[in-house]
């Protein structure tokens, strides 16, 4: 006679002994995770809308997401809930979490954990939101090639998945409002893919005000609008700059009249076909591989 199943285990262990992690599936392509290391933070302020004033806890889910977060040592994550398959394919957890507690779960706690639409892949994080960069750390992008602006982007399914193309196609931050603009949640940091732990991201109260002190540093600031004069190519190949600041104006209203007057140059995407504009997601992701590749190193 078989002896009974053990109920499921909902407990806390020490996993700093796992191997190394295994690749994953987080809403398809290659995760953040596997790119740029996070840059050190340098300083600078941080803002009081995110972080530890605000008290309020996130779970964040998926593979390539949980992985990230806990990789990126400015990340304060509370406690980790997996399920034993999760728990394998997220892999070794990193030195600095050996304190981390990890809590056994079923897929269908996780399920009511995090809503049974969300794609957990057996891995929830319960953490603070980043601490927010503030207008200081421009100082620190002296060195930088690829800036992104976000002039107000509300959405965050299109703020995430513009996160994750900036991360992907190397650029060295993105600055966005402190107001009218999407707040560090759930949805947010799975769009993103990992992106929120591997790009630094700065807040600015006046981002004209932001945008002109980078011109004053050597940026090539161009602002994308499907009214520009010349297209992106020309325009950055007219410019001849080695250091480019990209701006995207918001899903509605495109970029603000401020913003505008301070970009130094506007630029659209060239569109062939009968529509002559792009979800702002989509046209961040061409844009930022058209700078990407004018600054690449030529042979």
């Amino acid at each position: 006679m078989k002896s009974p199943r053990p109920p499921a285990r909902k407990h806390s262990r020490n996993t700093s002994n796992r191997g190394t992690p295994r690749s994953g599936s987080d809403g398809g392509g290659g995760g953040a995770s596997a790119g740029r290391s996070r840059p050190k933070r340098k300083g600078g302020n941080r803002s009081s809308r995110s972080g530890a004033g605000s008290g309020d806890s996130l779970l964040l889910y998926g593979l390539h997401t949980v992985r990230a977060a806990l990789n990126n040592p400015d990340r304060r994550i509370e406690e980790l809930y997996v399920t034993e398959n999760g728990l394998d394919r997220l892999g070794q957890i990193a030195p600095h979490r050996k304190a981390l507690p990890v809590s056994l779960r079923s897929g269908q706690a996780l399920d009511q954990l995090v809503g049974g639409e969300a794609v957990h892949q057996g891995v929830v994080a319960k953490c603070l939101p980043l601490d927010m960069l503030d207008a200081s750390e421009l100082f620190h992008l002296a060195e930088a090639k690829l800036v992104l602006v976000l002039d107000q982007i509300t959405d965050p399914h299109n703020a995430g998945a513009i996160l994750r193309s900036a991360s992907a196609l190397g650029a060295d931050a993105v600055l966005t409002t402190s107001r009218n603009s999407v707040h560090e949640t759930a949805v947010l940091a799975k769009s993103a893919c990992g992106a929120l732990d591997t790009i630094r991201l700065i807040e600015l109260r006046n981002l004209s005000k932001g945008l002109q002190e980078l011109n004053d540093m050597g940026f090539y600031s161009i602002g994308l609008d499907s009214e520009g004069p010349l297209v992106l190519e020309e325009t950055l190949a007219s410019s001849g700059a080695d250091s480019i600041v990209l701006v995207l104006g918001s899903e509605n209203k495109g970029l603000r009249q401020m913003t505008r007057e301070t970009c130094k140059a506007l630029a659209r995407l060239d569109m062939p076909g009968p529509i002559k504009s792009l979800n702002v997601s989509n046209a961040a992701t061409l844009s930022l591989y058209a700078v990407a590749n004018h600054l690449r190193p030529r042979s």
